[in-house]
């Protein structure tokens, strides 16, 4: 009989169960992850001020960066991890964790390295000014210093979700969560730190949570641990992560060139106030995308492992059943914002002129919001499975071929609200492309029965 955690239940119980079990975890560790953010921005707003929240946006390139290589290394590593669990091969596995270990050891240093020594002049060309260039450096220079700590947590808590254990995978994001929302006002308020106690509560929250993933793949009785000889970088490993992983990668990177685009647009037609209330909409929009990525990352191991024992309805099954729920999610984000947009911003700031700005930019953004969860689930279903290339594709026609044309063009004719409308407009051309790619795999599972 196979064990609770056992991989082979994915390939034998029913996949509302398994999305269940597996997705329910990784959406209350990413809501946690994206409330992380928030308490970040709002006790910032209410501690340090409202030019402290717009140098606090102007640091989301930067944080997008980073975030693209612990997802090339981290989400390449899970759907690796999950494809070699479903063809039984646990001396792959084993050896899939160590190079996680080791590259985002080694990615992470350079980052770092390379981050602070060109620090001010990249700020100021994502639209700092001299308002707020101090309070975006101050933050940036502790959270790099940290930033191999974030590198290595994530990327282990890719693998704890993929090795079979959603639930911890959840408890060290949520321990992260607690412990950083316990610091911040202690730092910020008692200690007086300013926007550098959020940046430290940051980092010393992620550190605590790393020990006890360190902790777990350290026991002798896992399937997937810590051993000897996993820790030599393996080519057909590395070129396997790096290859899924990739989208992702690709993804968060122009995701860092779009929010500078939209910094930039923001600071010439709307001023400091404007990236600041950018800044304010991004956080609330993240909470609902981190919460279908939370959902994705649940149905991840279950499409991995059964594309690699070839049962494709069940493949199918999981991914209907979470486009459904994708969708669900990003239109409650879109009433949210249509029906209490003032409600939401004034969570983060008091300043009259901020929350007028942010008001009219949320309403905005949000208004085809609902297409978002189906293109973020469609182009996830393909990384899940190790087809890259078509991940890629999607996800870099939203960014590149739709949003950033938009980003440069609407504005000369509608200044402020051209920037803010260009998003929604690029979200519904990119959902309308995905759909007749997923529609045409779909028709290709169902008049195969080998892998293609």
């Amino acid at each position: 009989m196979a064990q609770k955690n056992s991989p082979i239940l994915l390939g034998t119980e029913k996949t509302g169960k398994l999305l269940t079990q597996y997705a329910i975890p990784a959406i209350v560790a990413m809501t946690a992850a994206s409330l992380y953010n928030i308490a970040d921005s709002i006790f910032i707003g209410h501690g340090v001020g409202a030019l402290a929240i717009s140098g606090l946006a102007l640091t989301f390139p930067i944080m997008n960066m980073a975030a693209a290589f612990g997802s090339l290394v981290g989400a390449g590593a899970a759907t690796l991890l999950s494809l070699k669990l479903g063809q039984k091969d646990y001396e792959g596995a084993n050896r899939v964790l160590g190079n996680v270990l080791v590259l985002n050891a080694i990615i992470g240093i350079l980052f770092t390295v390379v981050c602070l020594i060109v620090l001010d002049p990249v700020l100021y060309f994502f639209g700092a000014s001299e308002q707020t260039i101090g309070y975006a450096r101050e933050y940036m220079e502790i959270i790099l210093m940290g930033n191999v700590v974030t590198h290595m947590y994530l990327g282990l808590n890719a693998v704890l979700r993929s090795a079979g254990f959603p639930r911890m995978s959840m408890y060290a994001t949520l321990a992260s969560v607690i412990i950083n929302c316990i610091l911040n006002p202690i730092f910020i308020f008692g200690f007086e730190w300013g926007i550098a106690g959020s940046a430290w509560a940051t980092v010393i929250s992620q550190l605590i949570s790393l020990v006890y993933q360190l902790l777990h793949f350290a026991k002798k009785d896992q399937l997937i641990r810590f051993q000897r000889g996993i820790y030599r970088l393996r080519s057909e490993l590395v070129k396997g992560i790096f290859a899924i992983g990739l989208s992702p990668f690709l993804m968060n990177l122009c995701g860092s060139l779009v929010v500078i685009l939209i910094n930039r647009g923001l600071k010439e037609h709307g001023g400091d106030l404007a990236i600041g209330a950018y800044g304010i909409v991004n956080r609330l929009a993240s909470l609902f995308v981190m919460v279908i990525m939370g959902l994705n990352q649940g149905m991840q191991p279950i499409a991995g492992y059964n594309y690699g024992a070839r049962l494709y309805p069940r493949v199918m099954d999981v991914t209907k059943l979470t486009l459904r729920i994708g969708i669900a999610i990003s239109t409650v984000g879109f009433l949210l914002a249509q029906f209490f947009p003032t409600t939401l911003v004034k969570i983060f700031t008091t300043d009259p002129e901020l929350i007028a700005i942010a008001v009219k930019g949320l309403r905005v953004v949000f208004m085809l919001f609902p297409v978002v969860g189906f293109q973020m689930v469609a182009t996830n279903f393909f990384l899940s499975i190790g087809m890259p290339k078509k991940s890629i594709f999607l996800s870099l026609t939203r960014q590149l071929i739709f949003l950033v044309p938009f980003l440069i063009v609407l504005p000369y004719f509608w200044g402020t609200l051209g920037v803010w409308i260009s998003i929604p407009f690029a979200d519904v051309s990119a959902s309308v492309l995905t759909w007749f790619v997923l529609m045409r795999q779909f028709k290709r599972f169902k008049q195969v029965t080998t892998p293609f």
